[in-house]
């Protein structure tokens, strides 16, 4: 039997073949367009994780006086759930309980939980862990474009520019099938060009590699845009038709000549100048933004000034050219379309927009005045758990809060609050390892489901393999508190959650009512909205893009005496995210998080190769061996974040458009051990 789906992992959503029913092997999928058959190691390696000893199959209640664990049937856990919802919501109305989602939920799950939130508990109280992916980037396309979506355009069109600028992106280690087109545009004479504090693999798939200091991103952008109008590059005419607010964009980079974008982001002002003579001598440029220009407090606005600079080359809406986000979690783009997230009803529809309420109402069969208003976005909701007026209760779906938070220490003694904390996992994550109650569910390969990759291409998860005994899906989860809470109907088979998901969307933004699991068969896969976006108009009413005058602010945290280098946090190959899944898969290395730090650094500081160092900030401390390496800036410290330890020390500063945190930058200290 060949089962073919997609990789459990990135954005990317790399199609893959599955054969065997009990122990399943993944084949290639060669005609599956985002990856021809290409996976990377982890791909490769993604059934590893089935037959794992770690695998939860009862549902399981814990002891607080004792902290020991005791399975129970399952209608006596989700009573226990039930009733202690009840109680949260009778103590302190509907918001005394929370709902926190997950990037990698499918697109019928994150449905499904957003109806639960708001149909079933008439919570406010929901946000996801995709708020710390793309929120920055989604809240800019949104501003600049009337519409996110992370990339309005296939892949493979990477191949068909002229110069790719990607700004803050290891792509050649967090989805390496996609490094394919690196290596093509350079083929066929194309330019890449990475702006990273770290030479990393993708830095050597590369023609030209500026090194900023963290959190500079914005300044080298508007800088760019200084030398481009200097230089008459700026394409009038387009801006003319196409645009609003060049004027004061134009007015705003004025002042940003190379030696003062030298001063602030380290890169040499000969290395700026060349790079704004390749875009402005080149007739198609992508620029290409991701994580680390992202993950700031000023997120938003550093997204905002490259948006400016791919506008004022007159790129937008050009094949082979543009402004794209490379989305990071699996359903990265979906999840954040259909209800998760603590502003939005499904079609990425505002919640504050009566027509909206009203609409998705209708799909539901209740009011629209008992739908909640928008509610708190997911830092601000974990900071409030426990509090005098914030939820006592929280379910938790396809998250690892106690490592992916940031200022973790703090968030996890905000969940060790709560009166009943709940968590639907696959295995016994750190964050279920507090929880009271822990359901175990239904991964990837053992069902059925949609999820939208980085091109908003709607692919189909398809059920490869029977799941364990004891073990239901999350959707199973959702109906059956949704049972006891209220009496709203929850459908549990996916497909017919996915109609239903069409018709809620429908008229939206993200409109998905055209789309079956049968379209998604015979096309291999379908894009919402087509299959390139803003060839001839925008979203917003009046079809034009907005340019925003943005200006460098700095980080939340600048170095200073007791914390002197900078901190920035990532991803290595061979692990993902939280790394609850693949630090349990034996094929793939875990050789633990490490703190890597430049030779000048590592000598002033006396610290050699593999030994041990400790980091510290403003929020803890974390000890770890030590990899000196050449390829990052002699101010700057590098932790991955796979591992418990990393998010101890990262920021909870928050970008105020898009409740981003702070995580690729903050001021630490390193010693030795």
């Amino acid at each position: 039997m060949t089962t073919e789906t997609h990789c459990p992992y990135c954005s990317l959503q790399c199609g893959m073949r599955l054969t065997g029913r009990r122990t399943p092997e993944v084949a290639a999928w060669e005609e599956f367009p985002v990856n021809r058959g290409a996976l990377c190691r982890k791909g490769w390696s993604a059934a590893g994780l089935y037959g794992s000893r770690d695998r939860l199959t009862t549902p399981l209640v814990r002891d607080r006086a004792t902290g020991e664990w005791s399975a129970v049937s399952w209608d006596d856990a989700l009573d226990r759930v039930a009733a202690g919802i009840r109680g949260a919501q009778d103590a302190r109305g509907p918001d005394g309980v929370a709902v926190f989602g997950g990037g990698g939920l499918t697109n019928e799950k994150a449905y499904s939980l957003g109806k639960l939130a708001r149909a079933a508990l008439r919570t406010s109280q929901i946000d996801y862990n995709g708020r710390w992916c793309m929120s920055s980037a989604a809240s800019a396309g949104i501003r600049a474009f009337g519409l996110d979506r992370g990339l309005p355009f296939p892949l493979a069109d990477v191949e068909e520019t002229d110069v790719l600028v990607l700004v803050g992106s290891n792509l050649a280690e967090t989805m390496p099938p996609a490094a394919r087109h690196l290596d093509r545009l350079r083929e066929l004479g194309g330019r890449v060009v990475v702006i990273d504090p770290r030479r990393t693999p993708t830095s050597d798939r590369a023609d030209l590699v500026l090194q900023p200091v963290p959190g500079t991103d914005l300044a080298l952008a508007v800088g760019l845009l200084h030398l481009l109008v200097a230089r008459g590059a700026v394409d009038e005419d387009y801006l003319a038709d196409r645009t609003t607010g060049w004027s004061q964009v134009k007015e705003s980079v004025a002042a940003w000549w190379p030696e003062r974008v030298e001063r602030v982001t380290g890169v040499p002002a000969a290395e700026v100048r060349e790079l704004a003579a390749l875009l402005a001598d080149s007739p198609r440029v992508m620029v290409l933004t991701a994580r680390g220009a992202e993950q700031h407090a000023t997120g938003s606005d550093t997204v905002l000034a490259w948006i400016n600079v791919a506008l004022a080359l007159g790129m937008v809406g050009r094949r082979g050219a543009g402004y794209g986000c490379l989305t990071g979690q699996g359903n990265g783009q979906g999840g954040r379309e259909h209800g998760q997230k603590a502003d939005q009803l499904p079609g990425y529809r505002r919640i504050d927009d009566p027509a909206a309420r009203a609409h998705v109402a209708g799909v539901w069969g209740v009011g629209p005045e008992t739908l909640p208003g928008p509610g708190r976005s997911a830092y601000e909701l974990l900071d409030a758990l426990g509090t005098d007026d914030g939820p006592s209760a929280m379910l938790v779906f396809g998250s690892n809060i106690v490592v992916s938070a940031p200022n973790a220490t703090h968030v996890t003694r905000r969940l060790e609050s709560l009166d009943l904390l709940v968590v639907c996992d696959v295995v016994m994550s750190e964050t279920a390892a507090i929880a009271d109650v822990v359901l175990p569910v239904t991964q990837w390969a053992e069902e059925t489901g949609t999820m939208t990759n980085l091109e908003g291409r709607v692919v189909l998860r398809q059920r490869a393999i029977t799941p364990p005994s004891g073990v239901r899906s999350d959707l199973d989860v959702i109906s059956g508190l949704a049972s006891r809470l209220s009496t709203v109907p929850f459908a549990t088979d996916p497909e017919e959650v996915f109609a239903e998901l069409g018709r809620a969307s429908a008229g939206g933004p993200a409109d998905y009512s055209a789309i079956t699991y049968d379209r998604i068969r015979d096309e291999g896969g379908v894009f919402w909205g087509g299959e390139r976006l803003f060839g001839s108009s925008f979203a917003h009413p009046d079809g034009r893009a907005r340019m925003h005058a943005v200006e460098h602010r700095g980080t939340a945290e600048q170095p200073c005496a007791d914390y002197p280098v900078h901190l920035t946090t990532g991803r290595v190959l061979a692990q993902y995210q939280s790394g609850a899944q693949t630090r349990r898969v034996r094929a793939l290395p875990d050789d633990g998080a490490f703190v890597e730090l430049h030779p000048l650094l590592a000598g002033r500081l006396g610290i050699a190769d593999g030994s041990s160092v400790r980091v510290s900030t403003r929020r803890g401390t974390m000890t770890a061996p030590a990899r000196v390496v050449t390829t990052i800036r002699p101010d700057t410290v590098f932790v991955p974040f796979h591992w418990v330890g990393a998010n101890r020390l990262t920021n909870d500063a928050l970008d105020p458009a898009s409740k981003m945190p702070e995580f690729k930058v903050c001021a630490a200290s390193v010693v030795a051990a």
